[in-house]
């Protein structure tokens, strides 16, 4: 039997006692499958209301200017996420978080009845805190508590779980509007509908341990502090800002939410008739669970070397993004921001071969989506397997991200070319791809090792001592 080192004392810590099943409920298994089901009912239905377009009205300045506020507290409570995780734990940190959907799809549904853009707006820059708080857990849960070397797995199936809220929510709308195929804005039920599925959620949160009381298969836990201090959490993300490791993300953080604005209003958008957008987001996010699992397959699976796993990764998703936005730049030459097609001429599910070529479009946009982000995670989850260390990761990543999402928003605000837009999008990912390479080279270990080389047993999770401040 091994030992932790605690932090404070420097003494040794014993192990906990073998977790035997997987299916214990302080299991990794379950903790990250109860993560999934959270995200599934609040995020999840989030990305189904955001993927109509204009948040399923017709009108898209509100929900633009809503999405602008959003992003901008959630760039700021994104990077402090982490720190606030580490001192609340996880059940105040995402039952704070979870509960700021509910009012964000209240807002729309007073919307409906009333055209006051400010309580909309005030809901999204509300929103943007709870979903730094909750996607900073969420990140740290998903990458700290299951084993080293199968975090791919893991992440995948968080991935799929959580996109399945999208499926659902998209369902939502496609029958509650189908007989409405010229309606502009979704009626009240649609928004009902999702703000039940958040409730839902908020209350699961409850559910969630913390990484203190989690044990892997070996006995391991996923960290030895229990709570953190204001103090400490500020000087640690304040270092973030300097770590040449997260600086190497920017681009990747950056991209990974500013093609949403493209994708939702200016291709599902304005393409397709209101019960065809929900259809078409069932397959976005369907599409969105067979990525990940590829990928995550991929990063898992393909090699013995978590290195030689990074890099083919890598290559077979920048592969796949030019392919795709490749594909999206041939089919944006046949509209534009001056010529979009009016109601009538808008695309059916039931228009055939018309329809077949967007709708494939817009389903790989959903492929590539969770394939980026899912490769994203799991270079983060390389660089430590402390909960501590890896929650001030998620938040430097996920602020950074909706940064970008908050810049896109009033990009298209202002009228910005829809092909301004998309070689925007594909300049950025593309970018991104040499960066994450050189990242994981210089400071992804094999399993084998651990950050300072030491060779450990393969199926042994380093994560058993904690970080120390100067390794961050």
């Amino acid at each position: 039997m091994g030992s932790y080192v605690d932090e404070e004392t420097g003494k040794g810590l014993p192990d906990s006692p073998p977790n035997n099943s997987i299916f214990s409920y302080n299991s990794p298994l379950v903790q990250v499958g109860l993560i999934g089901l959270v995200c599934f009912c609040c995020p999840g239905m989030f990305n189904a209301l955001s993927g109509m377009g204009g948040g399923g009205q017709v009108d898209h300045t509100a929900v633009n200017n809503a999405n602008t506020a959003l992003y901008t507290t959630f760039a700021i409570f994104g990077i402090l996420g982490g720190g606030i995780y580490n001192i609340l734990g996880p059940q105040k940190t995402l039952f704070c978080g979870c509960s700021t959907y509910i009012l964000y799809a209240g807002s729309f549904l007073y919307y409906n009845h009333h055209k006051h853009q400010a309580f909309v707006v005030v809901a999204g820059a509300l929103l943007g805190i709870g979903a730094g708080l909750l996607w900073a857990a969420q990140g740290a849960i998903m990458m700290s508590y299951p084993p080293h070397d199968r975090k791919g797995t893991y992440i995948s199936m968080f991935w799929s779980i959580f996109n399945m809220g999208g499926v659902i929510g998209g369902l939502i709308p496609f029958v509650s509007n189908y007989n409405r195929t010229t309606a502009a804005s979704v009626n009240d039920g649609t928004y009902i509908g999702f703000m039940v599925f958040m409730a839902i959620g908020t209350f699961l949160s409850l559910a969630i341990l913390h990484p203190s009381k989690v044990v892997r298969s070996d006995g391991s836990t996923c960290t030895n502090i229990k709570y953190s201090s204001v103090s400490v959490e500020l000087v640690q993300i304040l270092k973030l800002f300097g770590n040449w490791k997260m600086l190497l993300m920017v681009p990747a953080s950056w991209a990974s939410n500013f093609f949403y604005t493209y994708q939702f209003n200016n291709v599902n958008g304005v393409l397709f008739n209101l019960r065809t957008r929900g259809l078409n987001n069932v397959f976005y996010w369907g599409a969105q669970m067979i990525g990940s699992v590829f990928i995550g397959s991929i990063m898992d699976y393909s090699f013995k070397s978590r290195k030689a796993r990074g890099f083919v990764g890598i290559i077979v998703v920048g592969l796949l993004s030019t392919a795709i936005w490749g594909g999206g730049l041939a089919k944006q030459h046949d509209y534009s921001r001056e010529d979009v097609p009016d109601h009538i001429a808008l695309l059916d599910f039931k228009d055939g071969s018309k329809f077949a070529g967007p709708f494939v479009l817009y389903f790989c946009y959903g492929l590539l989506d969770a394939m980026f982000q899912s490769m994203v995670y799991w270079v983060i989850g390389s660089l430590a397997d402390d909960s501590e260390v890896l929650s001030r990761y998620t938040g430097f990543y996920k602020g950074i991200q909706s940064a970008g999402g908050a810049v896109a928003w009033q990009v298209d605000s202002h009228n910005v070319p829809f092909v301004n837009q998309l070689i925007a999008n594909w300049v950025l990912t593309t970018i991104s791809f040499p960066l994450l390479i050189a990242l994981v080279v210089l400071a992804v270990k094999d399993d084998n090792k651990d950050e300072e080389g030491v060779v450990v047993p393969s199926n042994r999770d380093i994560s058993t001592t904690v970080d120390k401040p100067n390794k961050e």
